[in-house]
This record gives C-alpha cells, structure tokens and sequence, in this order.
C-alpha cells in the first residue's frame, strides 16, 4: 500500500511524529511504499488524519 503524508507534523504529538517518521514519512508530500500488515495497519489507524492511504 502507498502512503503519502498530506498534512504537517509540526506541533503533534511526539508519539504521532515518530510513527510517521518510522513509516519514512518525513515532509509534507512524502510518499513511501508498505506490506499490508497488521503492524502497518496499526500505524495509519494512530495518524490516519496526516495521511493519505491508497491500495
């Protein structure tokens, strides 16, 4: 599944920050590639509203 981050991480949480960045998203409009997984999937449920999700 493709992952784009969409919205910026200034100001969230420090746990959101570090999910992203674990998913490789680092800047606004970064896209990234991950398995479809449940660890992945527990991931987009914590910051789905930064990111943009697409099969």
């Amino acid at each position: 599944m493709k992952i784009k981050l969409i919205k910026s991480l200034i100001g969230r949480k420090d746990s959101h920050i570090a999910t992203a960045n674990s998913l490789g998203l680092r800047k606004v409009g970064d896209v990234t590639e991950q398995p479809d997984n449940a660890a992945t999937k527990g991931k987009i449920k914590e910051i789905g509203y930064l990111i943009e999700v697409s099969e």
